[in-house]
């Protein structure tokens, strides 16, 4: 053993016990070795006489990169010395008389990187240099099974490195490819076709793996080679047999079906396409699917079929003659029950798409109205192939009904698989409504008797294709319960499942209940049996804490539907309820094991929509609601009452109960109008005044807790629709005590609030607005800054963006006051101090910020200003100074230098809009101050901005005129006219 081949052990040692440095000298000693100019022959040499397989891998890899990187640099007889030893050591030939090579009796890792080195020849010497290499080789296949392995090995290599488009070639390598594609069909293609015929026949009882190599190699080459030398006489009989021939491989059998596959698949015309599919005895392999389903060749056989049937289905699509149509539509219905045997039962092929081709079968089924008895026999087993995929696995189904990770994971997939195939199902529906619906009936019938340990699964696939099939049906016929739905819902409704107690089972049966929900409402006589379903233990009282949450929002769904028809179950449903509103009035406030939010205020929401209506009696009315209000509000006075005594441990507990009662009343409000409170029942109105009473105390026991504050102004927002104008005695209280501790965070929550009360009320606001907009000015406007915030690495902190989220919030509450009349407020004494900072920030926004709508708003703001505060033209000034700051600051600033800056983009439709608010605040300046304005805008601004003098006097012209849209028009084009002029040189600010 010579250094080089020590060099080569030490570098592939995978033991561990060799020393890093060491194995750093022998690598550095290869790389010395491969740099050297007479590498090819070292590595040639080493390949006749080293054993090693160590040695033999380097010497091929080393060869494989030195002729790929440095092959146009090579001397001729060096490139004849590769070629010629490299093809004697894959033929088992002496090289030069020295040895015979064994390397191809080596493992496969070495016969592959041989293969390899072989193709790259091919790939710069195929058919230009060495045009014989394919004949050379072919005679020598008769040396044995060594010389045709590597002979498939070379074709495989082939196929990988320069042939196949499955992976991404340079436009260089694709025209390498044609040219040797076309050298060999030219040359050696039905040779290579023949050699493949005798081998496999040869060979086919004595060495089943080599022909299976042969037939893999096989299938990569049909695409792109004549068809007729496969599909011919002798080929095709072949195949056929191989795959019907018992005694024979797994591998062999559905290597030779992978052939066949790779031959209907051809891309080739439709018509000739038909005929040779018509041409493949198919029907010989249809029994073979049957077999063990966890076999490969029931695998490939499943492949087979369904490829054929993708290539028939696309004759039909294509083919327009009557005749073609028939003969495609024949094969078809011949082979799809066996493919849909395959989609149920066995493993199809990932590159087949079950959807895709159920979808375009589906869809040509349209064209064949009225279906045939063929097509409604496949539209039956069109819908078991999609109640086979929805259908969970049960090994997840303790996970999916405890819900955690696997079974949320499990879940989501399945969500999302289940996607296409109900779309399959609502087009399955539309072509065959009465199968569809039959067979709906009959999987929930077979569901509810199939043996205990299916039940799960099975019932919940047939809900959910109920469920789904809602989707296709209109409104109309869901009420008239048009086809078998007059018999599938009460069916639904009246079946008792007896694995109801699954989550998976309880939820889609509650959702399929609601789905289907207007019958209900025309069939009035089902109303007691759907109560029953939502309030008992298959729901609101199902065991699953999902379960029952999700059945009181379906709830709450179920009364905003039937509503009024649910009037005489009143009673009956407050009973029911009884027990889960009493979590609610006797909870342990140390308790841990507190409801989550959607659980409680759905429930009182349904409640609310229940008692809140005008049918039910005025007396019962109050009873019913007093019932509910008194425990609730006593509860949170005495939460109240010791709260400064509590511990530490104890407040958070305390405080979540009360936050879930301040929601449970909230969401028990929205049953009731403003108009049934205020004028109809007056004492409705009193009991929800008094709740407001209780629940204002909250902020002033807990005046910086902010899930509370947020609770409670959420409950402001709700009074204020129910209660209306009356609710105006609490407002200076309830804002006081919002206004006092509140963060950046909750001021967005409190402005949004008092936008509700200026939009409802306007004027009738007035007077509180003023009272506290100094103090909201005042809070606002120590926290934001007067231009832009910081930007640049570490600013785009948390309190940043609450800070310019409360500045947004301020600009929309400032538009809402101009805008509803109410502009006096910040001319009042006391909010006079803030006019001038609150004026620059609109002024630097409306030419400067980055959102557009804001800067509209502001624009909006500024125009609505100057209409409230100057009078005609030498009118006596309402607010000194505003004027002047509106002509010489705004009119330039705002509606000429923000405008001249390039970001400022007409293609953009919201600029565009801007652009329009500021033309028309020209057109009110113009019409309030007269030529004060324009002289100034035209003298001062449009000499800074270059303007030439007579599109000064253009505008002029179209500012007197009337016409708002020619204005705009020239404006913009005197606009973008300025702009090229600058050329950016120019920046206004």
């Amino acid at each position: 053993m010579d250094d080089m081949e020590k060099a080569i052990l030490i570098l592939f040692d995978e033991s561990g016990s060799i020393d890093e440095g060491l194995k750093k000298k022998a690598k550095d000693y290869c790389d010395e070795i491969k740099e050297e100019p007479s590498i090819c022959s070292i590595c040639i040499d080493k390949l006749c006489f080293s054993g090693l397989v160590q040695v033999q891998f380097w010497c091929l890899q080393t060869l494989h990169e030195v002729i790929r990187v440095r092959y146009a640099s090579m001397s001729l007889d060096e490139k004849f010395f590769i070629r010629k030893s490299v093809f004697s050591i894959a033929c088992l030939e002496a090289v030069d008389d020295k040895n015979v090579a064994r390397v191809i009796e080596g493992p496969a890792f070495i016969k592959n990187k041989l293969a390899q080195v072989l193709v790259t020849l091919i790939y710069f010497e195929y058919p230009l240099i060495w045009s014989s290499v394919f004949v050379d080789i072919l005679p020598r296949l008769r040396k044995g099974v060594l010389v045709i392995d590597m002979f498939c090995r070379i074709l495989n290599a082939l196929d990988d490195e320069v042939i196949s488009l499955d992976y991404q070639r340079t436009p260089e390598e694709l025209v390498v490819a044609g040219r040797i594609k076309d050298a060999m069909r030219q040359q050696c293609v039905p040779q290579i076709v023949r050699a493949w015929y005798d081998i496999v026949s040869l060979y086919r009882n004595s060495d089943q793996e080599l022909c299976t190599s042969v037939l893999e190699s096989m299938r990569r080459y049909i695409s792109w080679i004549d068809i007729g030398l496969i599909v011919n006489d002798a080929f095709i009989p072949l195949l056929f047999d191989l795959i019907l021939a018992g005694g024979l491989s797994e591998q062999l059998r559905g290597a030779a079906a992978a052939c066949l596959l790779a031959v209907v698949s051809k891309r080739m015309e439709p018509q000739s396409k038909l005929s040779l599919l018509q041409s493949l005895p198919i029907s010989r392999v249809f029994g073979l699917v049957a077999e063990d389903r966890d076999s490969e060749l029931v695998s490939s056989i499943a492949a087979l079929l369904s490829g054929y049937a993708a290539e028939v289905l696309e004759c039909f699509k294509r083919l327009n003659s009557e005749e073609a149509k028939g003969v495609s539509m024949e094969l078809l219905n011949e082979v799809l029950p066996s493919v849909f045997y395959v989609m149920q039962n066995c493993e199809v092929d990932a590159a087949f798409s079950i959807v895709q081709f159920l979808s375009s079968y589906v869809g040509t089924m349209r064209s064949l109205s009225p279906l045939r008895e063929k097509q409604l026999l496949h539209v039956g087993q069109i819908l078991e192939v999609i109640l086979t995929h929805i259908r969970y696995d049960p090994t997840y189904r303790n996970n999916l009904d405890i819900l955690d990770k696997i079974g949320r994971e499990e879940e989501d997939r399945m969500v999302e698989f289940r996607k296409d195939l109900f779309v399959l199902l609502r087009n399955v529906n539309r072509v065959a409504s009465d199968v569809t619906q039959l067979f709906i009936r009959n999987s929930l019938t077979s569901a509810v008797a199939s043996s205990p340990d299916m039940n799960v699964e099975e019932v919940e696939a047939a809900l959910s294709l109920f469920y789904a099939l809602g989707e296709s049906i209109s409104e109309e016929s869901m009420r008239t319960g048009s086809g078998l739905l007059r018999e599938l819902v009460p069916m639904l409704l009246s079946t008792s499942f007896p694995c109801h107690s699954n989550r998976l089972v309880a939820l889609v049966y509650l959702e399929t209940v609601t789905r289907y929900l207007k019958f209900v409402q025309e069939n009035t006589q089902y109303i007691p049996i759907v109560l029953a379903a939502f309030l008992d233990e298959r729901g609101i009282h199902h065991p699953n804490i999902n379960v029952s949450r999700r059945a009181s929002y379906l709830f709450m769904r179920v009364v905003k539907l039937l509503k009024v028809k649910l009037v005489p179950f009143i009673e009956t449903i407050l009973q029911s309820l009884q027990d889960t509103v009493a979590r609610f009035t006797s909870m342990d406030y140390a308790s841990k094991d507190l409801p989550g939010s959607e659980d409680g205020s759905h429930i009182f929401e349904a409640i609310g929509l229940l008692i809140g209506m005008e049918d039910v009696p005025s007396e019962k009315q109050s009873d019913y609601l007093s019932a509910l209000l008194i425990p609730l509000c006593q509860q949170v006075d005495a939460l109240l009452m010791n709260a400064k005594l509590l511990s530490l441990e104890e407040a958070p507990a305390k405080i979540a109960v009360i936050q879930q009662i301040i929601m449970a009343i909230n969401s028990l409000s929205k049953g009731f109008s403003e108009r049934l409170v205020t004028a109809s029942r007056p004492t409705i109105g009193i009991m929800f005044k008094q709740t407001l009473d209780v629940l204002l105390q909250v902020l002033v026991i807990f005046p910086k807790v902010e899930p509370l504050r947020s609770k409670v102004t959420s409950f402001i927002h709700r009074m204020v629709e129910t209660l209306g104008a009356s609710v105006f005695p609490y407002l200076p209280k309830a804002l006081e005590q919002l206004l006092a501790e509140s963060e950046p965070k909750e001021m967005v929550g409190f402005l949004l609030l008092l936008n509700q009360l200026i939009c409802k009320f306007n004027n009738m606001f007035h007077d509180i607005l003023e009272e506290v907009f100094p103090a909201i000015a005042g809070r606002i406007f120590s926290v934001i800054p007067r231009d832009a915030f910081p930007s640049g690495p570490g600013t785009n902190t948390e309190e940043i963006r609450e800070l310019q989220e409360l500045q947004k919030a301020l600009y929309t509450f400032l538009h809402v006051i101009a805008t509803h009349n109410l502009s006096s407020v910040f001319l009042s004494s006391k909010s006079r101090a803030y006019l001038g900072p609150m004026l620059q920030l609109l002024l630097y926004t409306s030419c400067n910020h980055r959102d557009i709508l804001v800067r509209k708003a502001c624009v909006q703001i500024f125009i609505t200003l100057i209409k409230d505060w100057c009078a005609r033209p030498y009118g006596e000034e309402k607010v000194p100074g505003f004027q002047k700051f509106i002509i010489e600051t705004f009119a330039t600033n705002c509606c000429l230098y923000s405008l001249l800056d390039k970001s400022f983009e007409f293609r953009d439709a919201n600029t565009l809009v801007l652009f329009g608010e500021i033309v028309l605040a020209q057109k009110v300046m113009y019409e309030k101050f007269g030529d004060e304005f324009l002289v100034h805008f035209v003298s001062k601004g449009f000499p800074a901005a270059h303007c030439p003098q007579d599109l000064a006097e253009q505008y002029c012209l179209n500012l007197q005129g009337s016409d708002i849209k020619a204005l705009k028009s020239f404006y913009q084009s005197l606009i973008e006219n300025l702009r090229m002029q600058q050329n950016g040189s120019l920046v206004f600010r």
